[in-house]
């Protein structure tokens, strides 16, 4: 008894019983949030059953690329831990996953016929329970009605144009590698890419363009889509370059053949 009241009053005893009791919180709270997270991410995904289903579901079409935890293989497949279930939906509802043949990039193509709405729901929801990450957006997040094309233009122009062409008609890029054609990508699926950054393309988190913004440049996007081309054909509205091409082919040979004609009928006049 006499040793422990003689411990209390030692000095560095309240120091003790403080990093013990901090300890003690740390390790309870820890194992609150690893209990909860997975349900969590499920909840935000989707329904807390389908991390179980969407685990069963990567196992079976999904590991070998991946890994059996999803941690990746190298030279082979990145990890999916962190990427968030707006990835996962992006791949899977764009066909780029599970992917084809090896290629530079991965192009868009019909879903696997295994691939639905609920399959897809179930392996973001399991990967999303692997470590967080961006989520597939709302409703009000994607509904270009609400969003000011206006500005989602200027935006577009600044920061997509470079890769997609001012009316995300695609281009190509270096290595193989190229922007695709957006008039395919519905407006989640624009939102998506935009958070998750897909092979060749930045990650535009929240910090550099908000919520709001992303909603205007997908009010962009779709609107653009409908514009016509009162001066003539379109070209793929690719740009200047297609334009440019087409009139130094069509205008030569347009000049080429009125210069044969031209000759052909003083020949016959001499």
């Amino acid at each position: 008894m006499t040793r422990i009241t003689a411990w209390r009053r030692h000095p560095l005893a309240r120091y003790a019983v403080l990093i013990l009791a901090l300890a003690l919180v740390g390790m309870v709270y820890a194992a609150f949030v690893q209990a909860g997270k997975p349900a969590d991410a499920a909840l935000a995904a989707g329904k807390v059953d389908d991390v179980a289903e969407g685990k069963s579901l990567f196992v079976q079409h999904c590991s070998s690329c991946h890994g059996m935890n999803a941690e990746g293989i190298s030279d082979k497949a990145p990890t999916l831990i962190g990427v968030g279930a707006a990835a996962v939906d992006f791949q899977m509802s764009t066909g780029r996953m599970p992917a084809g043949a090896p290629a530079p990039q991965v192009p868009r193509k019909p879903p696997a016929s295994w691939v639905n709405e609920t399959t897809t729901r179930q392996i973001a929801a399991y990967v999303q329970s692997l470590g967080g990450g961006p989520q597939v957006p709302g409703a009000e997040q994607v509904d270009a009605k609400l969003g000011d094309a206006g500005r989602g233009g200027e935006l577009f122009r600044a920061n997509c144009i470079q890769c997609h062409n001012w009316v995300g008609a695609g281009g190509a890029l270096t290595q193989g590698k190229y922007a695709p054609n957006l008039n395919e990508a519905s407006p989640t699926q624009i939102y998506e890419a935009m958070v998750t950054g897909p092979q060749a393309m930045p990650v535009f988190n929240d910090t550099t363009i908000t919520p709001e913004e992303k909603r205007d440049m997908i009010a962009y996007i779709t609107q653009v889509r409908s514009q016509k081309d009162p001066g003539g054909f379109g070209l793929g509205r690719i740009g200047p370059v297609t334009e440019g091409l087409v009139a130094f082919v069509v205008g030569l040979s347009a000049l080429a053949l009125a210069a044969i004609w031209i000759t052909a009928k003083k020949r016959q006049k001499s």
